[in-house]
């Protein structure tokens, strides 16, 4: 069932004056991070009868599951709220602040439906600043069932973040992974970030490793090993078919996709190098990176402007960055000796790269500015192969810290980390994309 977002409808609430420019917001990109707290009213009919939802809210449980990833959000029992969660109504004009301000609450989330036989179901749902009243995000949705709640709480919830930090994407992606099943064999398969939908998609005997996405989520370019050979594979997310490439070379050692649909692909030639290919993929069209030495691992920034990858041209594997307008290359990493699996943030201002210590192989976060790093992860196990989110906040990575690698989530500053379910089997790889046709 399709799902329908009402805008219009907000107008007449928040007119556009000075005072809605100053809502509150969230930098997630500086040094230090605020919290707020949040509290979720209780639902409400929104066919004027003054009923309260008794049934378990499926909505909100799943909003709860998604603001539980936002570090900032600290949800508010509504046990704690004096006078408790059940409201007059949804409109700013019959919500008591007062009872939120007592307990310092900063934000409270309002959801409201409306069923009327024949007609699609309609879910609004309303954030409000408690000190001001001040709307600061409100959607309509139309066409909304048990099956599309999880979609509706995503969209809402990009929606919410957007405008806190000015970034929603997160709740806009999804992750695509190498997950191990039974007698070695490694499939890619997909999930959100949440952990739902998880779903294999493909199905190639061998091992099938380190996908990556096209920029409109269609396609995922992936390496193939065979028994006997190496082969490019692609995922057509739009056909759910999947075709290999045998390319003019051995081994590939990591692809990814240019801004334009374009593949950039770490290929043996006798060397170990970065091509970019043809528009077909059967032929090289232009050397990226070439050396003496072992280049792989190639990352792109948004732009396509600045790729990460890592060379072994100092004797052991380094991070470097190169530009690919000015066709200068500098070196990223000089701590340690072994440093890999770099990740360029969207605006390609970060590298996050996996680097061994003395306790495991750990996450950490280069400034490209600043030339300055943070370590971001701190084990148990090792912590390997980081990987940005859309919006460069969140960075998932594969760990071993539970004794077999799955898939966490951190942020660019580390905290909290959070397993995301991928079921039984090793799951490694892990690559953001976006939502096709949210």
């Amino acid at each position: 069932m399709r799902i329908f977002l009402v805008a219009a409808v907000w107008v007449c609430l928040l007119p556009l004056t000075a005072r809605a420019e100053k809502a509150l917001t969230i930098d997630i990109h500086g040094p230090g991070m605020s919290r707020v707290n949040m509290v979720l009213a209780a639902p409400m009919d929104l066919a004027g009868r003054g009923e309260v939802s008794r049934e378990p809210d499926k909505f909100q449980e799943y909003l709860k599951q998604n603001l539980k990833f936002l570090p900032f959000i600290n949800l508010v029992p509504g046990s704690e709220i004096l006078g408790g969660v059940v409201l007059d109504g949804v409109d700013r004009d019959r919500i008591d602040f007062n009872r939120f301000q007592l307990r310092r609450v900063d934000l409270v989330l309002t959801t409201g439906r409306l069923f009327e036989p024949g007609k699609p179901t309609r879910l609004e749902c309303r954030v409000y600043e408690v000190f001001t009243g001040r709307l600061l995000v409100g959607r309509a949705y139309l066409g909304v069932a048990e099956e599309n709640l999880a979609r509706v709480a995503d969209m809402f919830c990009a929606s919410f973040m957007e405008k806190l930090t000015g970034n929603g994407d997160f709740f806009r992606s999804v992750l695509a992974f190498t997950k191990t099943e039974g007698q070695g064999l490694r499939g890619i398969w997909t999930v959100n970030p949440q952990g739902r939908g998880l779903r294999q998609v493909t199905f190639l005997a061998g091992s099938s490793v380190s996908p990556s996405w096209s920029k409109d989520g269609r396609y995922l370019v992936f390496g193939h090993h065979g028994t006997y050979d190496h082969t490019l594979g692609v995922w057509d997310a739009e056909q759910d078919r999947t075709f290999q490439v045998k390319l003019p070379g051995g081994t590939i050692a990591g692809a990814v996709f240019t801004p334009e649909g374009r593949v950039a692909v770490a290929l043996s030639r006798g060397n170990m190098d970065i091509f970019l290919l043809t528009p077909e993929l059967l032929k090289i069209r232009k050397t990226l990176v070439r050396s003496w030495a072992i280049d792989v691992s190639p990352s792109l920034d948004k732009s396509g402007k600045k790729m990460a990858f890592v060379s072994d041209r100092q004797g052991n594997p380094q991070v470097y960055v190169k530009n690919l307008e000015t066709d200068k290359t500098r070196r990223v990493t000089y701590e340690g000796n072994y440093n890999t699996s770099p990740s360029l943030s969207p605006d390609g201002r970060l590298v996050a790269f996996s680097r061994r210590t003395k306790n495991g192989h750990r996450i950490f976060v280069h400034n490209l500015a600043t030339s300055t790093e943070k370590q971001v992860t701190f084990g148990p196990g090792n912590d390997e192969e980081p990987a940005f989110a859309p919006d460069g906040y969140f960075l998932a990575f594969s760990s071993n810290r539970s004794g077999r690698y799955k898939i966490y989530l951190t942020t660019r500053h580390g905290g909290r980390v959070r397993m995301v379910p991928t079921g039984k089997g090793a799951a490694t790889h892990p690559c953001f994309g976006p939502v096709r046709n949210p």
